[in-house]
C-alpha cells in the first residue's frame, strides 16, 4: 500500500466517524418534546421578588438547573398578549408578523377585528361564537410549524390556554390542535373547526368530569398571609376585587361569588385558572402520547390567569404574590410529570412572558412616583375637533384606537390635501399635551431606520398595511384604564423586561446579562433541534444557552 493511498483510507475512515459522531450528537441532544411555556402579565422582577418563597421544584429547579437570561426584553410596541405570543414563537416582531395587538382597526374593512377570529371556521366543542377562531391573520410560520414541516408533519403540536389567542398564535398554522377555554355557564375546552371536526373523546371526557367544578372554593392563601412580605397591604384602594364581595380581601368564597361574576369564568380570574390549564395539559401529554415518537412534539401552555389577576388586583396585590407561589408549585407539578411520562433530560422547556405591567397609578402616586391616567376618549374627541376647525371635516380622521391614528385617504385625496401636513398638525397637537410623551408619523416610520430608543420599538411594531398615520406613547406610568389593577402596552421596562428561562435537554447550565429580545427565542430553538427558523425570523441565536 502506498502512503497516499494509506493516507486517503486514514482520511475517509476518521470522516466517516466524525460524520457517525455528529449524527450520534444529534440524536442525542434532540430532545423528545419541547415545552414552550408563556406567563401572561409576568415582569422579570417576580421571579427575585419571590424567589426565596419558591419550592425547589419549580422556577427554582429551571433557574438552577437551566439557563436564564437575566436582561430579556420585548422590543416593539405595543406590549400586548396577542404581539408578545406572535413574536416569541415567529421569531419577529409584528412589522413582519403582522398581530399587531389583541385588536386593530382594519382598513378595508373599516371596523376593529380581532387578532383571532375567523368567520370562516365553525366552533367545536361550543356553539358560542368563542369557536369561531383560527390563526388566518398571523403572516408567517412559528416554530412549531417549521417542526411539522422539518419532520414531515409527524411531530405532533398541541397548544393549551385559557385565552383563544395565547392558544392559537402560540401553535401556529398547522398544529395538530389548540384549545381554549370557554367560561360562561359552560365550563369546558373548546376549539374551531380549523383543526378539527369533533373533540377527541379524552377532551370531552376532561369537560364532563367534576374537575373543573371542584375549582368553585375558596381562594386563601397558599401560607399564612402576614408571610407575604414581598407585597402590598391586603386591603387597599388600588385593587378591584369580585362583583359580589364588598372589600378586595382574602379569602374569596368563589362557590358564593361565581354568580356575580360570570360563572365559570371567576375560575380564570384566580390562581385555579393556571392549575386547571396544567391539569388539561397533563392529560394531553397522556393522551396524546406527547414525546413517544422517533420525532420531536411540541407543546405550548400559556398561563393566563397571571394576566387577569395582575388586571385586577394590580402587580403589589398579595394576590399576585399568592398567585405566584401556586403557579410555581403548578409548574413543578409539570415538571415531575414531564420527568416521569417523557422522561427526564428528554424533553426541553423554555418558560417566558408576553409583557409585564406597570404598577397601579395610584399606589405609585401615593409614594410619590408620578404616574397617572390618560384620558383617552375625551383626548380623541378633541383631537377631531382641532383637525376639523382646520380642514371643516370631521370625517378626515378615520379611526383612533392602540395609541394610532387612521386617516381617511380616499376623503383627503378627493379634497386635494396633503396628507403628510394633516400627520404633522395631529403630531403637533398631540406633543402639547402632558400625558403624551412622543409622537411619529408614518412618513417618518416608513422612510427612516431607527435603532433605539422609543421609536425604534415603535418601529419594531408598525406593520406598514395595519397600523396607522400616526403613532403616540404615554409618558411613564401613565395608563388608559381603571383607577384600580395594573395594564400594560408601553414600551418602558416595567412592560419589556421579562424572564427567560430554558432547561432541559441541549441546554446548558447558566445565566446571561447580555440584553436577549423576544425574537431571540425561536431561532435558539430551532438550532437546538436543528431545523429552519421561521419563515420571519429576525432574531439571533443565544449561543450560551444551547449545549
Amino acid at each position: 500500500m502506498t502512503y497516499r493511498l494509506f493516507i486517503i483510507i486514514l482520511l475517509f475512515f476518521l470522516s466517516t466517524n466524525a460524520q457517525e459522531k455528529i449524527k450520534k450528537d444529534v440524536k442525542k441532544t434532540k430532545p423528545k418534546l419541547v415545552v414552550g411555556i408563556v406567563v401572561d402579565q409576568m415582569r422579570y422582577d417576580y421571579l427575585t421578588r419571590f424567589y426565596n418563597r419558591f419550592s425547589e421544584g419549580g422556577f427554582k429547579r429551571m433557574i438552577r438547573d437551566g439557563f436564564s437570561c437575566n436582561n430579556h426584553h420585548i422590543d416593539y410596541i405595543p406590549t400586548t398578549t396577542a404581539p408578545g405570543h406572535a413574536s416569541i414563537f415567529t421569531g419577529t416582531t409584528p412589522q413582519n408578523h403582522g398581530i399587531i395587538g389583541n385588536s386593530w382597526y382594519d382598513k378595508i374593512s373599516k371596523q376593529k377585528v380581532y387578532c383571532v377570529e375567523d368567520n370562516t371556521v365553525s366552533p367545536v366543542g361550543t356553539s358560542s361564537s368563542a369557536g369561531r377562531m383560527s390563526p388566518i391573520k398571523l403572516k408567517i410560520t412559528t416554530i412549531a410549524d417549521q417542526n411539522r414541516l422539518h419532520t414531515q408533519m409527524r411531530g405532533k403540536t398541541i397548544s393549551i390556554a385559557l385565552k383563544d389567542r395565547g392558544a392559537i398564535l402560540s401553535g401556529g398554522h398547522t398544529a395538530n390542535a389548540a384549545y381554549w377555554f370557554r367560561g360562561k355557564g359552560q365550563g369546558g375546552w373548546i376549539s374551531s373547526s380549523y383543526y378539527m371536526t369533533k373533540l377527541p373523546k379524552w377532551v370531552v371526557d376532561f369537560n364532563e368530569s367534576n374537575l373543573i367544578d371542584s375549582y368553585f372554593r375558596d381562594w386563601d392563601t397558599l401560607y399564612e398571609i402576614d408571610s407575604y412580605t414581598a407585597s402590598g397591604n391586603d386591603n387597599t384602594k388600588f385593587e378591584r376585587g369580585f362583583k359580589g364581595q364588598e372589600k378586595a380581601m382574602f379569602p374569596y368564597d368563589l362557590l358564593r361569588l361565581k354568580e356575580f361574576n360570570g360563572q365559570y369564568d371567576i375560575i380564570k380570574h384566580t390562581p385555579y385558572g393556571n392549575s386547571l390549564t396544567v391539569d388539561f395539559a397533563i392529560e394531553a401529554i397522556t393522551k396524546e402520547k406527547l414525546g413517544k415518537s422517533n420525532d420531536t412534539d411540541f407543546l405550548t401552555i400559556s398561563f393566563s390567569s397571571t394576566d387577569y389577576i395582575g388586571h385586577n388586583f394590580g402587580a403589589n396585590s398579595k394576590e399576585v404574590e399568592d398567585t405566584y407561589l401556586r403557579l410555581d408549585q403548578d409548574i413543578k407539578r409539570l415538571l415531575m410529570t414531564l420527568d416521569k411520562k417523557v422522561g427526564e433530560n428528554q424533553y426541553t422547556v423554555f418558560l417566558t412572558s408576553d409583557h409585564g405591567a406597570t404598577q397601579v397609578p395610584q399606589y405609585l402616586k401615593s409614594v410619590k412616583i408620578p404616574a397617572g391616567y390618560f384620558k383617552e376618549a375625551s383626548v380623541h374627541l378633541n383631537m377631531k375637533y382641532y383637525i376639523n376647525s382646520l380642514y371643516q371635516d370631521n370625517e378626515i380622521i378615520q379611526n383612533i384606537s392602540n395609541n394610532q391614528v387612521f386617516l381617511n385617504y380616499e376623503l383627503i385625496n378627493n379634497k386635494n390635501l396633503k396628507i403628510e401636513e394633516i400627520q404633522n398638525k395631529i403630531t403637533n397637537h398631540l406633543l402639547t399635551l402632558k400625558s403624551i410623551d412622543k409622537v411619529y408619523t408614518r412618513s417618518q416610520l416608513e422612510n427612516m431606520n431607527y435603532t433605539y430608543g422609543t421609536v425604534a420599538l415603535l418601529q419594531n411594531g408598525f406593520h406598514q398595511k395595519r397600523s396607522g398615520d400616526v403613532l403616540y406613547t404615554l409618558s411613564p406610568s401613565i395608563i388608559a384604564y381603571s383607577r384600580t389593577g395594573s395594564s400594560h402596552g408601553s414600551g418602558y421596562t416595567y412592560d419589556s423586561h421579562v424572564p427567560l428561562l430554558f432547561y432541559g435537554n441541549g441546554i446548558s447550565q447558566g445565566a446571561t446579562k447580555i440584553k436577549t429580545t423576544v425574537s431571540d427565542i425561536a431561532p435558539t430553538i430551532s438550532a437546538l433541534l436543528g431545523i429552519s427558523n421561521p419563515n420571519g425570523v429576525t432574531g439571533n441565536i443565544i449561543n450560551e444557552v444551547v449545549d
